[in-house]
């Protein structure tokens, strides 16, 4: 809910710019092969952060179950109110932090790179709740979904990942209580 807080709160400050929601992510899809680029960049993307954040998470013994299965859905309404609440968090999660967020962090200091970094720390900063070790890999995590939207000059492939992965650790986790 406090995202899509956020959320209004962009738009509103967008608005008085006279630009939209539509500027920070990029644009739409034009065709159905740019949307399943986009996807398939997306899924390859889960693919390998979720080798590295495994692999970082065995070398830090870090422990991502952390307050995680307090909120794993274990009834099949659970699960469709966790899937709707993950695939949005995506989207938030990527408009505030690699679309708006990003791009003040650049504009205030003149440099790509800091706006990356900075909004990597903030998006780690906001999930502190699950420990160091887990805050430092969700920092890489927001670096590289930074890096993806850099490349592709728009958040739609980042926005697709990012819900994609939330979507199916709820999946994943309910489905191995059954």
């Amino acid at each position: 809910m406090a995202e899509w807080f956020l959320v209004l709160l962009i738009w509103l400050a967008l608005r008085r710019r006279g630009l939209t929601i539509g500027s920070l992510v990029s644009g739409r899809w034009e065709t159905l092969g740019r949307f399943l680029k986009d996807l398939g960049l997306a899924v390859g993307f889960v693919v390998v952060i979720i080798a590295i954040e495994q692999a970082l998470s065995f070398l830090l013994h870090a422990n991502s179950d952390t307050g995680l299965g307090r909120i794993m859905p274990e009834t099949p309404l659970e699960l469709a109110v966790y899937l709707i609440v993950a695939a949005t968090g995506g989207f938030c999660e990527e408009l505030i932090f690699r679309g708006y967020l990003m791009q003040q962090f650049s504009a205030w200091t003149g440099s790509s790179a800091a706006g990356l970094v900075g909004q990597a720390v903030l998006f780690g900063l906001g999930h502190a709740y699950y420990g160091w070790k887990l805050m430092f890999i969700i920092m890489l995590h927001g670096s590289l979904l930074g890096l993806l939207a850099c490349w592709r000059k728009n958040l739609r492939p980042a926005m697709l990942a990012h819900g994609l992965q939330n979507v199916l650790g709820g999946a994943v986790a309910f489905l191995s209580r059954a």
